[in-house]
């Protein structure tokens, strides 16, 4: 096992300068459009951008990996990023960076389908559930990581930009040196909407509304921190807490998972991060201590509904339809990245910075209401039918879906079908 992590400290590196940079830059662009005096409606809309880049990019990207092999792909969208980073501070246009947000968005997505693949072919049923974690542990903390690097340089200079580009570009050099064999292009398989839905109405629900409430918090919680009065320190310390607290409560919730039902686990998990978000509205402004705390209890429990929302959803499938499955999760998630921003940021214009956790609070409680009435009109999968919880990635493409060590059986089958795997075009092996 050792080994095998050993091989893939190229693929790790670059994760960590990629995950950092653009973590980073993402907290960037809202503290310096807070400076710009640009109205927190139209903050909402630009960073958002984002997000449809995002979805675009796991859409489309497969096509343009079967082209031109996963290390040119990687090269060129590493490189968009970091172009992107550097334009941002030369012109601070609305429709310019609203329009850069989109390419960042796609170029992330870009860059993370071609790690993950690296990492997908490495997996085998002994080692699934170490990588699964490996993978997790180094892209939360690179994000964590990246929130403290707003320190550096005043925002309204060029220099924390350049820092993001400088981040992004050095993540090039480890993977393009590697001399790993590229995996094969696999076609991305999705249930529609409307299937998924009728067999696991409260997974699909729950993976929107967690990219509703993540994608806000991370588009708009600089915006939050800076209207609140909080110093640049105090925001880069709010943002890190606060992805930091969704680390740490992964654990927990994946034990009462395992020990209840996971609808009722969803459910109060949805009350009480609500609860959590309407105590910041009253009480957290006043002390950073306590903003943090509440703030990492609302988004430690927000980022927890989607890997329950994929463990009510896989209890339900065949083990052949579980990537299918978590490929349209991915995508509900993605699509309510998109409209979470968009309805925050009105909210934030009309109420001011408290409108980020009053509109959360009322996504929150309309998730436990349907997750209630679906309790009361579904039948419950017993406790000892449920499969063990593995936390689940919404940031990430249907290639790492496929380490999940839930799968195990899905690839027992297909290791013995797949193709082998073709080498990048140009190069031998």
């Amino acid at each position: 096992m050792t080994r095998t992590v050993t091989s893939l400290s190229a693929l790790i590196l670059s994760i960590v300068l990629l995950v950092s940079g653009n973590a980073f830059l993402m907290t960037l662009l809202g503290v310096r459009l807070s400076i710009e005096s640009v109205s927190a409606d139209i903050i909402g809309w630009i960073l958002v951008c984002y997000s449809i880049g995002f979805v675009l990019g796991t859409l489309y990207v497969n096509r343009i990996i079967s082209r031109v092999g996963h290390i040119r792909t990687f090269a060129a969208f590493a490189a968009m990023a970091a172009v992107c980073a550097l334009l941002y501070p030369m012109a601070v246009s609305e429709p310019l960076w609203a329009l850069l947000r989109v390419l960042s968005g796609f170029s992330a997505a870009s860059v993370l389908v071609v790690i993950e693949s690296w990492f997908s072919s490495r997996a085998t049923n002994a080692n699934r559930g170490t990588l699964f974690a490996v993978y997790q542990i180094v892209f939360y903390s690179s994000v964590a990581g990246g929130q403290l690097l707003i320190n550096v340089g005043e925002p309204s200079s060029f220099v924390p930009f350049s820092l993001a580009a400088t981040l992004l570009t050095v993540a090039l050099i480890p993977l393009a040196l590697t001399r790993m064999e590229a995996p094969a292009v696999e076609a991305i398989e999705r249930l529609s909407f409307l299937t998924l839905a009728r067999e696991s109405f409260t997974g699909v629900s729950g993976a929107l509304v967690c990219g509703a409430l993540i994608g806000s918090f991370y588009a708009l919680g600089p915006v939050y921190a800076s209207l609140a009065g909080l110093e640049v320190s105090g925001i880069s310390t709010f943002m890190a807490s606060a992805i930091i607290a969704a680390m740490i409560l992964a654990w927990p919730m994946g034990r009462l998972c395992d020990l209840f039902d996971r609808r009722r686990v969803m459910f109060w998990a949805a009350l009480m991060a609500a609860i959590a978000a309407v105590l910041v509205v009253f009480f957290g402004a006043g002390k950073l201590w306590l903003l943090t705390l509440l703030a990492g209890l609302f988004t430690g429990l927000s980022a927890a509904l989607y890997p329950i929302a994929v463990a009510i959803t896989n209890d339900r499938m065949a083990s052949n339809r579980i990537v299918a499955a978590s490929g349209t999760l991915l995508l509900s998630y993605g699509i309510g990245s998109v409209i979470g921003p968009i309805v925050m940021a009105q909210l934030v214009a009309m109420l001011g910075p408290n409108g980020l956790f009053m509109g959360s609070a009322g996504f929150l409680v309309l998730l436990a209401a349907a997750t209630r009435y679906r309790i009361a009109s579904t039948a419950d999968i017993p406790v000892a039918d449920q499969q063990h919880f593995i936390p689940a990635m919404p940031e990430s493409s249907t290639a790492l879906v496929e380490i999940d060590p839930r799968n195990e059986e899905f690839h027992e089958v297909n290791e013995e079908t797949l193709p082998p795997h073709e080498p990048e075009p140009g190069r031998s092996h």
